[in-house]
């Protein structure tokens, strides 16, 4: 039986119907707290969002640089667990059932929690996919697996360095999009260049008939709109980040979302 497409799928197809990019964004859970990150969540659809990644805080953060592992620290001295993140999903859900959420974050907190557990609650939460950075396509019998068969996509990132020997490995069990990382290093470290990313993803969109979407150092809308033309859309994070942890007020912040947002979607 063929799986029902995912509201991640179903997204992608609305947006390629329209002949617009996907414009992606990352905002930790429970940043500075779990009321104004509700807050902003609920903004975020308004603002232009077509995805909504939500990060799961971890005490060992390797992959993030100092915005989001500051982001993190933040939503865990505020109290933030996986229940309450789970909780704001479930918030989120009672307004909006059509914006995908995709968490994203470290195999720990999930492992902790137990993934039988974990994958039960997620679905029932309203979450669509997930992003595990730490877990290898080695390890897809670990979760990869459960999670789709749960029905749950199970997005992976692709590198700089993931050359065309492993790149099918990558790509094997993926599914919803393709997470491209535009830079080699940790996000918020460098900016992302269209004249580099366009003949990776190009290479990527050879070997696979997923949207590829571009992260890491995407920080203005002439950024995003760049890197949105050489791929299927682009994905904010720390630009976004940045502004919660400057205390900004909400509104201040979906604004600033807004113009990232429309330079993606005027690619």
């Amino acid at each position: 039986m063929t799986p029902r497409p995912s509201r991640i799928d179903q997204t992608f197809a609305r947006l390629k119907a329209q002949g617009r990019k996907a414009f992606v964004s990352y905002i930790m859970g429970g940043d500075p707290d779990a009321e104004t990150s509700l807050a902003v969540m609920k903004g975020l659809p308004g603002a232009g969002v077509d995805i909504i990644e939500l990060g799961m805080p971890f005490t060992d953060p390797m992959a993030d640089g100092p915005t989001i592992q500051a982001a993190g620290q933040r939503a865990l001295e505020g109290g933030m667990t996986m229940d309450r993140v789970l909780d704001l999903v479930r918030a989120f859900r009672t307004d909006d059932t059509t914006t995908p959420i995709v968490l994203m974050g470290y195999y720990n907190p999930i492992y902790s929690r137990g993934v039988p557990r974990f994958l039960e609650d997620a679905v029932a939460a309203g979450i669509d996919g997930l992003i595990v950075v730490d877990l290898p396509p080695e390890e897809d019998e670990e979760l990869c697996l459960p999670a789709q068969a749960a029905g749950l996509n199970f997005i992976r990132l692709a590198t700089p360095t993931t050359d065309d020997a492993r790149l099918p490995t990558v790509l094997r069990n993926t599914s919803g999009f393709v997470y491209y990382v535009s830079i080699t290093g940790i996000t918020g470290a460098a900016s992302a260049q269209a004249t580099d990313v366009g003949p990776e993803v190009a290479r990527i969109k050879a070997a696979t008939d997923l949207p590829v979407i571009v992260g890491f150092g995407i920080t203005t809308p002439e950024a995003a709109r760049s890197i949105a033309a050489v791929a299927d859309g682009c994905v904010v994070g720390s630009a976004i980040v940045k502004d919660i942890g400057a205390a900004k007020p909400v509104a201040e912040v979906l604004a600033n979302v807004e113009k990232l947002a429309a330079g993606a979607h005027s690619a």
